[in-house]
């Protein structure tokens, strides 16, 4: 019995993010299911300025941190065989993945 899989996927670290989509690409390519995606989702750009004081002579200055989000979205259509399989992925710390099973 066949059913629809939502993957969110979402990381700070691209290279390890397009790891994980590769990963799940051959698994569908080997298993012969229908995949939509990976579909890239917006940068979320988060920025933190922080107030700098001079030790000594100087001005103050603000410096500013930067961390970017990259999202992506895979729509499978799999069964328990595939489920199994993106189950035993390997997935780097810094890549968050959510799988939900969608109604329909």
């Amino acid at each position: 019995m066949a059913f629809k899989l939502r993957i969110w996927l979402w990381s700070t670290n691209v290279r390890s993010l397009e790891n994980v989509v590769e990963q799940i690409r051959s698994i569908a390519n080997k298993t012969g299911i229908r995949m939509r995606g990976p579909v890239p989702l917006p940068v979320k750009r988060l920025e933190v300025p922080v107030f700098r004081l001079p030790h000594g002579e100087g001005s103050k200055y603000w410096e500013h941190w930067e961390m970017k989000v990259h999202k992506r979205l895979i729509d499978l259509e799999a069964d328990e065989r595939v489920l199994r399989h993106l189950m035993r992925i390997k997935v780097p710390e810094d890549v968050y993945i959510e799988i939900k099973q969608m109604t329909g």
